[in-house]
């Protein structure tokens, strides 16, 4: 469980810090399985090695090794994270970093003293863009929602997640793309799994409930594909 904090915090420091997380460890592939690739913050980076053993002979989980942060960056990164390989399923969030507030220099501030780094509007747009670019590869794409925001988070102000999610189940619903409502599924358990009150970071028993959660839905939508 240590071991697993340890690299969950990683996760929002430097790219330094950020090469030493095993969730960013190459992944060579058994030709036998189907691919999948985890895209997403923090959040997807603390529960991919959770996937990762969940689905251990039954697919290949790939991440960029990379926190995916907001949709700007999505639309920037996209295509290099999709790489030149087929892909069977692609389970993608955005959220948690469009709705934190910054300063007019961009760095990461107080509710009181900036503004979300993407508007409300402009992440529905964004995101329908990253979707529809992931729908074109021919994998199964299921969105996942963004996790809760607590009271007192430094960055973010609490009940956010639920507006950027509204919007996202409309851009999902309209392209349709399949959900994996991790917030629903997490929220009536967020205080007890939570790192510590006031962070939207995940305990190690957290991230495992999640990744489980995650691989269920992907195992099903191979078994779909099948």
């Amino acid at each position: 469980m240590r071991l697993r904090l340890a690299a969950l915090l990683l996760a929002a420091l430097s790219p330094a810090a950020l090469a030493q997380n095993p969730a960013f460890a190459p992944i060579e592939d058994d030709p036998a399985l189907p691919r999948v690739l985890l895209l997403g913050d923090s959040i997807s980076i603390g529960y991919t090695i959770d996937v990762r053993e969940a689905l251990d002979g039954v697919a290949n989980v790939h991440r960029p090794a990379e926190n995916c942060g907001p949709t700007t960056r999505g639309l920037e990164r996209l295509d290099a994270w999709l790489g030149d390989g087929d892909w069977d399923v692609i389970h993608a969030n955005f959220g948690l970093h469009d709705l934190k507030f910054v300063d007019d220099q961009g760095k990461n501030t107080s509710p009181e003293s900036g503004h979300r780094q993407v508007p409300l509007d402009e992440y529905q747009e964004n995101l329908a863009r990253i979707l529809s670019r992931l729908k074109e590869t021919g994998a199964t794409v299921i969105f996942a929602t963004t996790t809760p925001v607590p009271h007192g988070e430094p960055q973010r102000k609490a009940g956010d997640e639920r507006a950027y999610n509204a919007a996202a189940l409309r851009v999902a619903d309209r392209l349709g793309v399949e959900v994996n409502d991790l917030h629903a599924f997490i929220a009536p358990k967020f205080e007890s799994v939570a790192i510590r009150p006031g962070n939207v970071h995940f305990s190690g028993e957290g991230s495992k409930l999640l990744g489980n959660r995650v691989a269920e839905v992907i195992e099903e939508a191979l078994r779909d594909r099948r």
